[in-house]
């Protein structure tokens, strides 16, 4: 098992209060497997994705009865220690290159600090890596995408260079949270069918996080819905069209459809006993 978590907890405070933000969220995931999160902004996908990489502000109380990474406790793991396995082991996918791309340097700069970071070699080597691993993520005339701005690129080719950062150490995990947000359907598509071809050809395992059901529902092996801070149900993605919960119904009855057009869409209906319910 790649991934491994049990009653994942996280909690802020402040003010004398104590607010559980993450509530008893249990994940697993195996090499190859696409698991996507879904969920409403503030549900607590981005804080679980988070945890897992330790990479919440100090403040943040975390808990769990378990959470490996590949038979690793990550509970007990220093920074020092996260350091060889975030980034390393475990790559995260930003959702907007225009924020999480440095402005001031050139695209095959940051990839090639990104491989350094995590390989022995000369500043040639990891130049020549980071137009291989441009190459690998299919943007067209990858030497003159090494040597331009973040600027001059498009939101695509923007992505793409994250993710070819992201894959310069090789990782075992991606994290991808939100990486088609930004971008027009059809630069989505290609985005999405990349990733699925690398996660197939580095056997590597795919957490991805958005709001767009039908997205996870063709793209991903499973489904996990969550709203605020729980696990409402975990589903094969293929049958999310037939999900049981109330909250998941009132999900994908709220989404318009081009067959079925409606003057006005639903209003989800919220139900305080939601939130009562045993974890999954």
């Amino acid at each position: 098992m790649l991934v491994d978590i049990q009653d994942l907890r996280i909690a802020f405070e402040g003010n004398g209060k104590r607010f559980e933000a993450v509530r008893g969220v249990n994940l697993s995931l195996a090499p190859r497997e696409k698991l996507g999160i879904v969920g409403e902004s503030g549900s607590g996908k981005s804080l679980t994705a988070r945890a897992m990489m330790k990479l919440l502000p100090p403040q943040a109380i975390i808990s769990a009865t378990r959470m490996q990474f590949d038979g690793v406790d990550l509970l007990t793991r220093s920074e020092r220690q996260m350091r060889r396995i975030r980034g390393g082991r475990m790559g995260f996918v930003l959702q907007d290159p225009k924020y999480s791309l440095n402005p001031v340097k050139t695209i095959g700069t940051q990839i090639a600090e990104s491989w350094r970071a995590h390989n022995t070699g000369s500043r040639k080597m990891a130049r020549e890596a980071a137009l291989d691993l441009l190459e690998q993520v299919m943007i067209r005339n990858p030497a003159k995408v090494l040597d331009a701005y973040p600027h001059e690129v498009s939101g695509g080719m923007g992505q793409r260079a994250m993710i070819a950062m992201m894959l310069a150490p090789d990782p075992d995990l991606l994290i991808a949270d939100e990486p088609t947000s930004a971008l027009d359907a059809s630069v989505q598509a290609e985005i999405l069918r990349l990733i699925d071809a690398l996660v197939e050809r580095r056997n590597m395992g795919l957490i991805l996080i958005s709001h767009d059901l039908p997205l996870v529902s063709h793209f991903c092996d499973r489904v996990s819905v969550m709203y605020m801070g729980r696990q409402m149900e975990e589903i094969a993605a293929a049958d999310l069209a037939q999900a049981r919960h109330p909250y998941t119904r009132g999900l994908l009855n709220c989404m318009p459809a081009l067959n079925q057009p409606r003057e006005t869409l639903p209003v989800l209906a919220r139900d305080a006993a939601w939130l009562e319910e045993t974890p999954l």
